[in-house]
């Protein structure tokens, strides 16, 4: 799992980066019209989201975490692909996408590109709980961690648990950590 990307930005178009590594293997990221806007021509760092599938290996970059965050939130519900998740992403920033959520807007969700009446009303029943605040103080190994276990099928409740008895503190050992107290428990 690619978790994030360094390098130089080599080519820039709105919706995509060509970014070259200190290895020299350039990697195509597409990035949303909000973090898009935040790229220079110059060193960068993004958090990405890795989808395989039969046909494809795409990398999505974000330059915050929280945009990532919301980004792999929404690619799980039914019917949405990473097209759709980066109109949302392009759309809302986290704290915005988080408001309308909370305000159950309809409305405020129809101004996705793709996104009609009966896709909001679905999404906003399928994300009753998504909220900003609730992760926003932990540091950023802890997201990433909690990310990495959640995409390995654990549920909510059982990681931010196991995450709090855990001592580590960095990405990697975290996640053995959590893992070790998970598959005892399950």
């Amino acid at each position: 799992m690619i978790v994030a990307i360094e390098g130089e930005v080599v080519k820039k178009e709105p919706s995509f980066v060509h970014i070259k590594t200190k290895t020299g293997i350039v990697y195509k990221v597409f990035l949303s019209l909000n973090t898009s806007s935040k790229v220079e021509k110059k060193e960068i760092y993004l958090h990405t989201s890795f989808i395989v599938k039969e046909d494809s290996q795409t990398l999505y970059g974000f330059i915050d975490f929280d945009e990532k965050r919301m980004f792999d939130q929404v690619i799980k519900l039914n019917g949405v692909g990473p097209s759709t998740a980066m109109a949302i992403c392009s759309t809302f920033t986290p704290a915005e996408f988080s408001k309308a959520i909370a305000q159950k807007s309809v409305e405020m969700l129809k101004r996705v590109p793709g996104i009609g009446p009966k896709s909001a009303k679905r999404i906003l029943v399928e994300l009753n709980d998504f909220d900003l605040s609730s992760e926003s103080e932990e540091r950023s190994y802890e997201k990433e961690a909690f990310l990495a276990l959640e995409s390995l099928g654990f549920k909510k409740e059982g990681i931010k648990k196991a995450l709090r008895e855990c001592k580590s503190d960095n990405v990697s050992d975290l996640v053995k950590e959590a893992l070790a107290k998970l598959t005892k428990k399950g």
